[in-house]
């Protein structure tokens, strides 16, 4: 039994502990909520592999045929709180949804490792937004843009299919996705560039801002990400150019490296 000494110095500890916590929590509010726009990005799986260093990572699970999530990502802040842990009890009912719509594409990362990363580098500074304040929530909303930006849907109308020998005008692709992206210019289409040079259709990036709405023009959200490039998303798509035919490449889950070859 502790003396009544011992147990006022563990209480003294554990009241300085949880008042720097509160002091701590709101120096972070301070730092990181000051974002106003996000980038809710999607990804082709079709093509997502010809950007791997390592390409023989890339694996496509048999079930997955349309867009996935890559993430939906706070402008110009970056892993926010690592103090808050994420389990995968947390997105238990949301698993067999995030697992069709948000899978991982490498074998050396399971699907709910890459919801983990996302969560500790975008979802902890997401949280200071009240629908997203929580692993479930965060996953909740991001399941839901998925459903409201059906890109598969808006390319499958426009007559633009999979194809490893048909390619595509720029202007159509953005005048197919429009609709349903917005044609802000701050909307990115972006590419990546085959063994053969081709423009290959592989992510778009869609502007919101913090109540969630299409499009987001705050001066302050605006250029370079004030986090060291090794930390950032540096999957190497590109802007499509405009003056370039686009291809969209099959999902190829036996060869996903090698979609049309």
């Amino acid at each position: 039994m502790l003396s009544p000494v011992l147990l006022m110095v563990a209480l003294l500890t554990v009241l300085t502990v949880t008042m720097e916590s509160d002091h701590w929590t709101a120096d972070q509010q301070e730092k990181f909520c000051t974002w106003q726009c996000l980038k809710f990005t999607l990804q082709w799986p079709g093509s997502f592999c010809l950007g791997l260093k390592n390409s023989s990572q890339c694996r496509i699970p048999p079930n997955i045929q349309t867009w996935t999530i890559h993430g939906l990502w706070p402008s110009k802040a970056h892993t926010c709180c690592r103090c808050w842990p994420i389990f995968h009890s947390d997105l238990k009912e949301l698993d067999p949804e995030l697992s069709q719509l948000w899978p991982s594409l490498l074998k050396t990362q399971s699907s709910f490792l890459f919801w983990k990363d996302e969560w500790i580098k975008h979802g902890s500074c997401a949280a200071c937004v009240e629908g997203m304040n929580s692993p479930l929530r965060y996953f909740q909303i991001c399941l839901k843009l998925r459903g409201r930006f059906d890109i598969d849907r808006a390319l499958e109308d426009a007559g633009i299919k999979p194809s490893c020998n048909q390619s595509y005008p720029y202007d159509k692709v953005n005048h197919a996705l429009a609709p349903v992206i917005g044609d802000d210019p701050d909307v990115q289409i972006q590419c990546i560039n085959d063994e053969k040079g081709r423009e290959v259709l592989v992510q778009v990036k869609i502007p919101l801002s913090q109540n969630l709405t299409l499009g987001c023009h705050h001066k302050e959200d605006q250029g370079a990400e004030p986090v060291p490039p090794q930390l950032w998303h540096t999957f190497p798509g590109h802007p499509c150019p405009q003056d370039s035919p686009v291809f969209y490449f099959p999902i190829n889950h036996d060869h996903p490296h090698q979609p049309c070859d």
